[in-house]
């Protein structure tokens, strides 16, 4: 993008780690950061550090593994910032147990942040770019394709991720919207320049 100035950034998971280093590199770039988090405690302190750097930044807090949270937050942010020029999808859980160790629970949740979230939260803000013509819909997508110990949960549902953002790209890309995927905060950041 040529400029993030007053592009609205809704950053699912952005209470820690890429989401919230993305949330206040994207604010001090001028954009505006819908911060999502299912829980208050880390992303109230991103919010307020950007909003003591003169930035512009609010708290959502949903559950985007659930379908209501997901519709939720989209309303809600669109409601109180007027619309969503991109979608970070970033929300995610990673447990360090064995396959063969894991409980149903924990692969289940697991799958639902990790993925499930992702796909509920980009069909809901893809709806509303793909009628405008315009947006970016961005995923973290960390680890897949990588052969890690203790993590067969995680990297399954990064994989899945991986594959849902190239067929949301065919679906979504002849419409004007721009579906990416990136490994790191530095691929993040280029691609989001480059978009």
């Amino acid at each position: 993008m040529k400029t993030l100035k007053d592009k609205v950034v809704l950053i699912t998971g952005a209470g820690k780690g890429i989401g919230r280093r993305l949330a206040e590199e994207l604010a001090a770039r001028g954009a505006i950061i819908a911060a999502n988090d299912i829980s208050p405690i880390n992303v109230e302190e991103v919010v307020e550090n950007i909003q003591a750097k003169g930035g512009r930044a609010k708290v959502f807090l949903e559950d985007v593994a659930k379908k209501m949270g997901a519709q939720m937050l989209v309303k809600s942010v669109e409601d109180d910032l007027g619309g969503i020029d991109i979608l970070i999808n970033h929300a995610a859980v990673e447990p360090h147990t064995p396959l063969l160790n894991m409980d149903e629970w924990d692969w289940h949740r697991t799958l639902d942040v990790n993925l499930t979230g992702a796909f509920l939260t980009s069909q809901s803000v893809g709806r509303v770019m793909r009628a405008k013509g315009s947006g970016v819909i961005l995923s973290l997508v960390a680890g897949a394709g990588k052969n890690e110990n203790e993590a067969g949960a995680y990297l399954a549902s990064k994989a899945g991720l991986a594959e849902l953002s190239r067929q949301l790209a065919r679906e979504l890309n002849p419409d004007g919207v721009l579906v990416l995927t990136a490994e790191s905060f530095e691929e993040a950041l280029k691609a989001l320049e480059e978009a």
